[in-house]
């Protein structure tokens, strides 16, 4: 049997905590105060949390952006404008391209994924790179 069906990478709920602390911390250090949504490859929430001063909305966006990377696993950003449009209709805004949302990938397999909202796109970007960074998760580009 390929090894492909025999192994499984999970993040825990102590993996994610300790990447929601790293985005805090990020986010403290850039004074850009951000919401910030982990979830597991299925895209289920394990953590989250939004900082003091974050816009509010912003957490629909960063679990939006975190379910949709882990669903395409790959970072959020790079669709088309045309499929951003489709896919955010079809899902009830569940999907978004909006820059922020990174998998979580460790040696290449997904675990989950992290999304960042309420500073810009590459605010966002960097308060999630942070967070991957603090966990040992591959690096995204």
């Amino acid at each position: 049997m390929p090894t492909s069906y025999l192994e499984a990478v999970v993040l825990s709920h102590r993996g994610a905590s300790d990447a929601l602390e790293a985005a805090v911390a990020k986010a403290e250090q850039m004074s850009v105060p951000q919401c910030i949504c982990i979830v597991d490859a299925s895209g289920e929430t394990i953590a989250s949390l939004r900082m003091d001063g974050a816009k509010y909305l912003s957490m629909q966006t960063a679990r939006a952006k975190a379910r949709t990377a882990a669903s395409i696993r790959n970072k959020t950003g790079g669709m088309t404008p045309e499929f951003a449009v489709a896919a955010g209709i079809a899902t009830s805004g569940g999907v978004t391209n909006l820059p922020g949302g990174l998998p979580i990938k460790f040696g290449g397999r997904l675990a989950g994924a992290i999304g960042v909202g309420s500073g810009t796109g590459d605010q966002d970007i960097e308060v999630g790179k942070a967070a991957l960074t603090a966990i040992g998760a591959d690096s995204i580009d």
